[in-house]
């Protein structure tokens, strides 16, 4: 195996400590009987049991080597997955280069494990090239990752060569991207000690879509519209999304993000303290051939909070402008993102009320930033019944008539915070629960 990863050009980066780097290690110093028998069982177990929790993790099944494998090609960034991933594949040396490393992988899918089982009496190998998954709940993984890798591996398995493989992995390239980007639709950020960021896919992510949304025709249009322009490369705004809680803004965006995966559409949740990281944020994904969305949900500012500065200069944009592949959307219970006081109305009397009046306008500015605003209403009474009548017919087990149901919305609406979308949902849960004891 070292023999094969010592060939490999572009794709040689995949760590010291990897997986791959490991086993190489291990056999290397199996040829060279420099390690006990019982040394290098124990080095193997290592790797295999991180093999393992891998597949856990992105729900692998059936040959877990190929699927790890597979993997390490689609997260691998180098210069030529890269430049793949932002143009159609042309002719090149770089080409030569990355064909000697899909040769050198398909030697390594072929690998003939049996010498080393049958000398050290161990099984691992085999056990892992005919892997059966314990079944597991989609939220443990990315189903969508999952179902990529293995379509991908079970391609090269019946590849004929490295052209073959070629084709195979650009083609995937161009299509959806390298690296945790290429595989993943969402993420949200962790701050580092030393000033980076690191991007933390969302594995559990709602698979709604806007159609799931009912009501709110206009609302879903305006944003679709928007995002549709957006994917396109056409001038597109950023979005607040304001109005009454649970009304379906949040719900919005992630389906927007659904539908729109497939056309390049990334989503970057943040917080509020992670602000300062913004620009950070944007010097990673800025030349990814990717359109990102920036994600804040329930945004809102507080009289004494100066996180709002940090959105606002990157909205305008300071030294450096916003690139295109950004845009930036919100939700919010407040029209104007920030809470007015009485206090505020009336701080003008003297110098010092009078900076805190220009800070306030300076806060309520921001919104006029966002260049598309949708308002999300609660819905009234007519239309709240409607949302619980459709949200009931996809339960079957809920055998209400008409008139129980709107009984049991106009109950549930008084002592859940009104009527909305939300209130509607959660009547729904509880009536299928409820109806599901009853069986």
């Amino acid at each position: 195996m070292y023999k094969e990863t010592a060939k490999l050009i572009l794709y040689r980066s995949f760590g010291d400590h990897s997986i791959l780097s490991e086993l190489s290690k291990i056999f290397h110093d199996f040829d060279a009987k420099t390690a006990e028998d019982a040394e290098l069982i124990e080095r193997i177990y290592t790797q295999i049991k991180a093999l393992l929790d891998l597949a856990t993790s992105y729900g692998f099944d059936e040959n877990l080597w190929h699927n790890y494998l597979t993997f390490l090609l689609l997260m691998n960034e180098n210069s030529f997955s890269l430049v793949s991933e932002k143009s159609p594949v042309q002719d090149g040396s770089m080409h030569h280069f990355a064909k000697n490393d899909f040769r050198v992988v398909k030697r390594l899918f072929d690998f003939d494990f049996h010498p080393i089982e049958k000398a050290l009496g161990i099984d691992c190998f085999s056990t892992i090239s005919n892997y059966k998954a314990v079944a597991k709940k989609e939220r443990i993984y990315n189903r969508n990752v999952s179902a990529m890798v293995q379509r991908i591996s079970r391609s090269i398995e019946t590849a004929a060569d490295e052209e073959e493989i070629f084709q195979i992995i650009t083609t995937f390239y161009q299509e959806y991207g390298v690296g945790m980007f290429g595989l993943n639709k969402a993420f949200r950020i962790r701050s580092c000690e030393n000033g980076d960021v690191e991007f933390l896919p969302i594995n559990n992510m709602d698979s709604v879509v806007l159609d799931d949304l009912i009501g709110y025709q206009m609302q879903k249009d305006m944003l679709r519209e928007n995002t549709q322009a957006f994917v396109e490369g056409r001038n597109a705004n950023n979005a607040l999304l304001y109005g009454d809680s649970g009304t379906g803004k949040s719900t919005s965006i992630k389906a927007i993000v659904n539908e729109y995966y497939k056309d390049g559409l990334r989503m970057i949740e943040i917080y509020k303290h992670q602000f300062k990281d913004l620009s950070t944020i944007i010097s990673h994904i800025k030349n990814r051939n990717y359109r990102f969305i920036i994600y804040m949900d329930d945004l809102s500012f507080e009289e004494f909070e100066i996180e709002y500065k940090f959105l606002k200069a990157v909205i305008e944009g300071g030294v450096e402008t916003k690139p295109d592949n950004v845009l930036i959307y919100a939700t919010s219970n407040r029209r104007h993102l920030v809470r007015e006081t009485w206090k505020d109305r009336n701080d003008i009397n003297d110098d010092d009320e009078l900076h805190h009046s220009d800070t306030m306008q300076e806060k309520l500015s921001l919104v006029a930033r966002f260049g598309l605003s949708i308002c999300y209403e609660r819905p009234n009474q007519k239309n709240y019944f409607e949302i619980v009548t459709e949200l009931a017919k996809q339960y079957p087990e809920i055998t209400l008539s008409e008139e129980e149901l709107q009984a049991e919305a106009r109950k549930w609406g008084l002592g859940h915070g009104g009527n909305s979308g939300r209130a509607a949902q959660q009547l729904i849960n509880y009536l299928s629960g409820r109806s599901g004891l009853k069986t």
